[in-house]
């Protein structure tokens, strides 16, 4: 198999070359990136990239795009969906045509080993490049080694970038940032309703809280499941209830974050973040690791409070346990993933 693999920094690139050479693929990596900005990032990244793939011994093409008009010309109008209109269409457009043009088999891209990107999105425009250029497109679930490419990444001193490349997720980054420790309000506290709650016997506390999670998770009587003997923490501004969260045990070492959920009108404020943390301090004492299940649009959101290990995947878990459909905006929920969260990280 000639496979033509397009590749966004050395970082990425870790495990998926690794993964790929236990298969006995050897890939060519590709460079074609024009919506890496500013250009000391697209220079960082590209050097990077060179020295890596030649210490490791892989054939690498670098082409050369900054590209910067380009990419604000097609951006700007619609920011929020710069991924799908613009930055995944360039570059695996432009990977598959020259993959055809080249005598290559196949095609893929290291942006399927991050948990940020829209991986579903990624799928549907490199499938749809395939077709356009009669080419085999070669898909990986790379997400699974993110983790272990990363620390060996690490370990071997690659350029670690800070966000996926264009300036405004750089601008998100930042401002994220920036607002890492926020002081609580006045009148702000964490209040944890009884633990081991029986929501069976004690009615008033389901009615109460049931409507809230059940925006979170539409089945009542899964919910009602690990609330049986969940713990049910509630965040609280003044006489308010802001975001409420379910946490089960699953063994000695582990525990389950089975629903968190924000009311509408706090939502975007970072409240799901300050429970969360409350959460893992407050388990970090008796237990190693936290796990969550979720859908693929809010991998991210995860990724992002420290759930940076992928563990596993239940094919059709939305098929098979609701009886209507599952939506996440424009996303029909199937699988659920979990990812874990290590509570004896000191970070």
């Amino acid at each position: 198999m000639k496979l033509l693999l397009h590749t966004c920094c050395a970082p990425c690139s870790v495990y998926c070359i690794d993964s790929l050479r236990k298969e006995n693929i050897e890939p060519t990596v590709y460079w074609f990136n024009p919506n890496i900005h500013p250009y000391t990032e697209y220079k960082a990244r590209r050097d990077c990239l060179k020295e890596y793939t030649k210490s490791i011994g892989v054939e690498a093409i670098f082409e050369e795009n900054y590209g910067l008009k380009d990419f604000c010309k097609n951006v700007i109008g619609d920011l929020d969906n710069r991924c799908q209109n613009y930055c995944y269409p360039v570059r695996l457009e432009q990977t598959a045509k020259y993959a055809k043009e080249n005598g290559f088999d196949t095609f893929s891209t290291t942006l399927l080993v991050s948990p940020y990107q829209k991986h579903d999105l990624l799928i549907k425009v490199a499938e749809q490049m395939a077709k356009k250029y009669d080419i085999d497109f070669l898909y990986r679930d790379f997400r699974v080694g993110f983790r272990e490419g990363q620390n060996k990444a690490r370990e071997l001193g690659l350029y670690m970038q800070k966000y996926c490349g264009c300036v405004f997720s750089e601008q998100q980054i930042f401002l994220a940032h920036t607002n890492t420790k926020p002081n609580l309000p006045e009148g702000f506290e964490f209040l944890p309703v009884k633990r081991n709650i029986i929501i069976s016997k004690e009615k008033n506390d389901k009615k109460q809280y049931i409507n809230l999670l059940l925006e979170a998770d539409p089945s009542e009587k899964i919910i009602q499941e690990y609330l049986k003997d969940g713990d049910l923490f509630v965040l609280r501004y003044k006489d308010d209830v802001v975001c409420i969260a379910v946490v089960t045990k699953l063994d000695n070492d582990t525990v389950e974050l089975k629903n968190i959920v924000t009311k509408e009108e706090f939502r975007g404020e970072g409240y799901a973040k300050k429970m969360i943390k409350y959460l893992a301090d407050n388990y970090k004492q008796r237990y190693k690791k936290m796990l969550v299940g979720t859908t693929e649009n809010n991998i991210p959101f995860y990724v992002k409070q420290g759930f940076d290990k992928y563990e596993k995947t239940i094919k059709n878990f939305f098929v098979d346990n609701y009886d209507e459909e599952i939506w996440d905006g424009d996303l029909k929920c199937i699988d659920l993933i979990y990812y874990s969260k290590n509570l004896t990280d000191k970070n």
